[in-house]
């Protein structure tokens, strides 16, 4: 019965260090552009454009309603 709080305290803390390594991506697919360039991604579901110097773009550019 002790445990039950360091638990509950430890399902906490898993699920918080989980979402905040999570972006708002969810509704994007980056693609690299391979035509505009290194670099250059686009968007599969919006459309958008984003250029970044290293890695994938981690945020979603779609406009909001």
């Amino acid at each position: 019965m002790a445990l039950f709080p360091v638990v509950i305290i430890a399902v906490f803390v898993g699920m918080w260090l989980m979402r905040r390594g999570s972006t708002l991506t969810r509704d994007c697919r980056w693609r690299a552009d391979a035509a505009a360039g290194p670099g250059h991604y686009r968007c599969a579901a919006c459309g958008a454009t984003c250029v970044v110097d290293k890695g994938s773009p981690r945020d979603c550019l779609r406009p909001r309603p």
